[in-house]
């Protein structure tokens, strides 16, 4: 496989010309997107912590611990 090296100012040109075509999301989207991801984290973490809570008094009663 042939190396082919480019020097670091082209490189740096091509690293900006690239950036350039990138749709960048606005203040606003990028605010929306990472209040419903928090909401979703916050969504998740009651269901996991309910589950939890279930299947410990589950396994308490099946197993008939803690009494």
């Amino acid at each position: 496989m042939a190396s082919k090296t480019t020097n670091p100012f082209t490189f740096l040109q091509q690293v900006r010309s690239e950036t350039a075509k990138v749709t960048w999301p606005s203040r606003r989207e990028t605010m929306i997107s990472t209040v419903m991801v928090l909401v979703f984290a916050v969504i998740a973490m009651i269901f996991f912590f309910t589950a939890d809570i279930a299947m410990g008094y589950a396994i308490e009663f099946i197993l008939g611990l803690g009494r």
